[in-house]
C-alpha cells in the first residue's frame, strides 16, 4: 500500500514539473466543433436526405418532410427550433438534450438553405 502511494506521490510530483518547466500551463488540444452541414448530414439525412427532399428508405417509411417545401420553409424559425429540438410525433426524435439549443438553431438555418440549392 505504502508502495502504492509513494507512486501517487511521485507521479503527482513529475506532472507538477512539467507544468511548472513548461512555462505553467497544460494545453489540450481543442476538439473540432462539427458545423450544422455535419450534424445535419449525420443526424437529419437518414430521413430527409442529403438534400432535405426525404426522399430515403428510412424517410419514405416514416414520410419525412421534404424540408425544401414552402409549407416547411412559411414555418417560423420559433416553430423549426421547437420540432427540431423536442422532436416531431414518434418519428422524429428531438435533438436539443443532445446538441444543444444553439446547434439546433444552426440546423434550423442550414434547414433553410435547403430550399435555395
Amino acid at each position: 500500500m505504502m508502495k502504492a502511494i509513494g507512486f501517487a506521490k511521485l507521479a503527482v510530483s513529475a506532472g507538477l514539473a512539467f507544468v511548472l518547466l513548461s512555462g505553467g500551463v497544460l494545453y489540450a488540444s481543442p476538439v473540432p466543433q462539427k458545423s450544422a452541414q455535419d450534424v445535419y448530414l449525420d443526424k437529419c439525412s437518414v430521413c430527409h436526405a442529403k438534400d432535405g427532399s426525404g426522399n430515403t428508405a428510412k424517410g419514405r417509411k416514416v414520410k419525412a418532410k421534404d424540408l425544401r417545401l414552402p409549407e416547411i420553409q412559411k414555418m417560423s424559425d420559433a416553430d423549426l427550433i421547437h420540432d427540431v429540438g423536442q422532436g416531431k410525433g414518434k418519428d422524429m426524435d428531438g435533438f436539443e438534450k443532445e446538441l444543444g439549443a444553439d446547434m439546433v438553431k444552426q440546423l434550423v438555418a442550414y434547414c433553410r438553405t435547403l430550399a435555395k440549392q
